[in-house]
């Protein structure tokens, strides 16, 4: 292998590591940092713009479009019989202006117990300039990756559904242009359950729900055919409460917390090998509740919490404030959000913005927006 060769291969492993490992291993500056990384990290961004002014709280929040990334077994109970939405997230945007993520949902339901969803996300790493061991240009490339989802929704009493979903992944670090460098594929499913149960509270009208969403279980993913990484298999479970305050106020909160199931970063053995690389992804599931080094003490800092706060007007605009917390040695992200909801006849717009607590966020000081569609009047 020629040493130009050899260049652009490590150039190509820097990119791969720069969006594997994703906010958390490219901003966490602490020696102790654990991060955990994953393959195809853009499967755990949110693009929902509702719950990320809500501190990406949202998997027991009530139904809305964008279900599909966060707990599809919202769609069981979502009013309505048909709808779509896109959303759009700018990435790194202080840093590069063509890194982004575009995402579109839709629902459809097929009668009063059935509903079917699907969804695309297309996360663009922007224009990535190759060079040769000199400096040289060689050419210039787009990586890119995407998910197709499709998924399945069903009424299992009159509190309580349940779904399923199932994903293509693609992921593309080099756009091609590599030889021994190919896309990675694999493929995953998610497991989700919703529940709700409605009250009177004060005379008013309330709600307590809660909701769990494993997503991702599926095949690791390669792009040498030689060495297979975990894609980010993860368990978010919430909870929230609704209550109505008069005729025309409404608030809510919610509480979601978050681990990935992949394992924890283990020290390597003595002769370079990694003792987590060749364990089958349902074992990787079931030990990652217990196979962090530093025991239970990390296993509890590897946890991940969003807190967010929902208040409605009229049931035609709403205000939203969240706040997201990661513990210093996996990342250390934390930040507060806000956003609003502008609530039409026949469509929603959602809009967020994410205050970082610490520098070291992709998001940081960046618009997000989901724009849906109520098509039910179509039918």
């Amino acid at each position: 292998m020629n040493q130009n060769m050899k260049q652009i291969k490590i150039k190509i492993s820097l990119i791969a590591l720069a969006f594997v490992i994703g906010w958390n291993g490219l901003y966490a500056q602490d020696s102790d940092n654990n991060a955990i990384t994953t393959a195809a990290p853009f499967l755990n961004i949110n693009p929902d713009s509702r719950a990320a002014g809500m501190g990406d709280a949202g998997v027991a929040t009530a139904p809305d479009m964008n279900s599909q990334f966060l707990n599809p077994a919202k769609y069981a109970f979502i009013d309505g019989d048909m709808g779509v939405s896109i959303s759009f997230t700018p990435w790194l945007r202080k840093l590069v202006n063509d890194i982004n993520m575009s995402t579109a949902a839709f629902y459809y339901r097929l009668d009063k117990m059935q509903t079917v969803s699907a969804s695309l996300r297309y996360f663009s790493m922007g224009d990535v300039n190759f060079t040769d061991g000199q400096g040289q240009p060689l050419f210039t490339a787009k990586p890119n990756e995407f998910a197709l989802d499709g998924a399945y929704a069903r009424v299992l009493s009159d509190k309580f559904s349940g779904a399923v979903a199932f994903r293509y992944i693609y992921s593309n670090l080099t756009g091609g242009g590599v030889e021994d460098y190919s896309p990675g594929h694999a493929f995953a499913a998610d497991v989700a359950f919703y529940f709700k149960q409605e009250m009177r509270v004060n005379r008013n009208d309330a709600e307590f729900t809660a909701g769990i969403n494993i997503s991702n279980i599926g095949s690791k993913i390669s792009y040498d055919d030689v060495n297979k990484m975990y894609i980010p298999t993860n368990l978010k479970l919430g909870v929230g409460y609704w209550m109505e305050l008069d005729r025309y106020n409404s608030i809510s909160f919610a509480l979601d917390i978050n681990k990935l199931l992949v394992p924890s970063n283990q020290p390597v053995g003595e002769d370079g090998t990694d003792p987590t690389k060749d364990k089958s992804v349902p074992a990787a599931i079931f030990d990652s509740f217990s196979d962090a080094p530093g025991g239970f003490e990390q296993e509890l800092q590897e946890v991940t919490f969003s807190l967010g706060a929902e208040y409605w007007y009229d049931k035609q605009f709403a205000l939203r404030a969240g706040y997201f917390h990661e513990h210093e040695n996996q990342g250390n992200r934390k930040f507060a959000s806000a956003g609003f909801g502008l609530k039409f006849n026949m469509f929603t717009l959602d809009a967020s913005y994410l205050i970082p607590m610490v520098q070291n966020n992709p998001l940081a000081n960046t618009m997000r927006f989901s724009l849906s569609f109520n098509m039910s009047d179509l039918l």
